[in-house]
């Protein structure tokens, strides 16, 4: 198992370096100078939209929630689904036609008014939550190793975090892309064959669902858990919830949207993305379920657990290793996008953008966008290792804050010629506010952060613009 998980570190490491030779200007390195198939692209806005949430997280959570966490695996499908057949298409023609590498680059260039300080706002909310966002894929990565190898996972996250940052250091987008294609399929192949292997171990042992079920915890059969009436909506809300963050508010995802070659692409990455997810949704939900019923409500302490102890007591050790690294590499992949969008909005917007008011010489900015890369990896490592928040908790406190941010004023920007700075501003203030607030004050546990903050962002935007602004058609489609 140590041999070929060491193996897969030293294939990922390799294959990230081979593609840096190919990165040779500022613009490859954000957005790989808009010349990779669309397929792999697709692959790559997968394997980065499904961090350690959905291969530890969610299967983690329907372990030991049961069935009402199939409003999850719904909310996340119709989101990822609306992303794709309805902006991807928008973000490209957009980031075309106003020349921009970055979701900063292009609020400021479509709204060049007030463009300074929406490169400021911008960043500073993308390399708050990213931080968090890649600790918790650190974390993630620690716990995994630990509970595999036996490892420490303090030096579980020193592993993960050393061989992203080599590779994403040195290629950036362009390596990124082509390692996380290769962790897409391997993803994949963890959430096909596992649910599958499970279902036959269950029906080939006879085993007695029934009575498996009735050793779970309460309302585990129940869509809605133990809460009935008025409470079951609000649970079934708050899950559909994670809908809201895909409107084209997650800047590492939109960059894939960006930098796909032509319509045609769009199209073919359409079809593999939606077919990826609904398989990988539904092998996440199978082993939660699955687990439950093999394994009982006490396989592990740490429900997040849950998919190394399926794996190393179903498969032969080789083939656990194997089907183990795929949630490894989801939170590599997850991890590494997102420090090359943290890396370059430091780079791109607030070096050459406003320091050297875009006349950044290009080599200088690719030196820039590769410390600042090392420099977010660092910050990630630190709060990872100096955390205990769950990476649930986490990863759900940064989607809401970041994607029901961007989210509103990446729709306003696309479709209402009244928007303007003004509303840009507003979108991303209210929504940073709105989730600070509402997680400290504690309303997170009655309706999720993750549609109040949406819903605050947007109508404060649309107000903000209609004060000041005069002009515009209105809304078009």
């Amino acid at each position: 198992m140590i041999a070929i998980f060491v193996g897969y570190l030293a294939l990922t490491l390799g294959l990230g370096i081979w593609q840096a030779q190919k990165t040779k200007t500022q613009a490859d390195f954000v957005l790989g100078s808009s010349k990779l198939p669309g397929w792999m692209l697709a692959l790559s806005e997968r394997a980065t939209g499904e961090s350690a949430w959905l291969l530890l997280g969610l299967t983690g959570f329907i372990y030991a929630n049961g069935f009402s966490g199939i409003w999850i695996a719904i909310g996340c499908l119709l989101g990822i689904s609306t992303a794709w057949i309805v902006l991807a298409k928008k973000f490209r023609s957009e980031a075309e036609k106003y020349n921009a590498l970055t979701m900063p680059e292009y609020f400021s260039a479509k709204f060049p008014k007030k463009a300074n300080t929406i490169r400021i706002l911008s960043t500073l909310i993308i390399v708050f939550f990213f931080i968090f966002y890649v600790g918790a894929q650190f974390s993630g990565a620690g716990k995994t190793i630990f509970e595999t190898f036996g490892l420490d996972p303090f030096w579980g996250q020193i592993i993960a975090a050393g061989v992203i940052l080599i590779y994403a250091t040195l290629g950036g987008f362009v390596s990124i892309v082509a390692v996380d294609t290769f962790q897409a399929l391997l993803m994949i192949t963890t959430l096909v064959i596992t649910p599958i292997i499970i279902l036959i171990k269950v029906f080939a042992e006879n085993i007695n669902i029934a009575h498996a079920f009735a050793s779970a915890p309460l309302g585990y059969t129940s869509l809605t858990g133990t809460a009935s009436g008025f409470a079951a909506g609000i649970l079934i809300f708050n899950n559909l919830a994670w809908f809201f963050g895909y409107l084209g508010g997650q800047p590492q995802l939109n960059a894939r949207f960006m930098g796909m070659k032509d319509d045609r692409n769009v199209k073919l990455g359409r079809n593999i993305a939606i077919t990826w997810t609904v398989l990988a949704y539904t092998g996440a939900f199978i082993i939660g379920i699955g687990a439950m019923v093999l394994f009982g409500p006490h396989a592990v302490k740490d429900s997040e657990m849950i998919l190394p102890h399926v794996l190393t007591h179903l498969f032969p050790g080789w083939l656990a290793a194997i089907l183990l690294a795929g949630a490894v590499a989801a939170m590599i992949s997850t991890a590494e996008s997102m420090l090359l969008v943290a890396a370059s909005s430091v780079s791109q917007d607030v070096y050459g953008g406003i320091i050297m008011k875009g006349k950044a010489e290009d080599r200088k900015a690719l030196m820039i966008s590769r410390i600042a890369t090392l420099s977010v990896g660092i910050l990630a490592l630190v709060l990872s290792l100096t955390t205990s928040k769950l990476i649930y908790t986490i990863v759900s406190y940064a989607w809401a804050g970041i994607g029901c941010s961007f989210a509103p004023a990446i729709l306003l920007s696309f479709y209402w010629d009244k928007f303007n700075s003004n509303g840009v501003i507003t979108a991303l203030v209210a929504g940073l506010i709105t989730t600070i607030v509402w997680i400290l004050t504690g309303l997170e546990q009655v309706i999720t952060a993750r549609a109040v903050t949406f819903f605050v962002a947007i109508t404060l935007a649309i107000i903000v613009a209609l004060l000041t602004n005069k002009k515009g058609s209105g809304l078009h489609i």
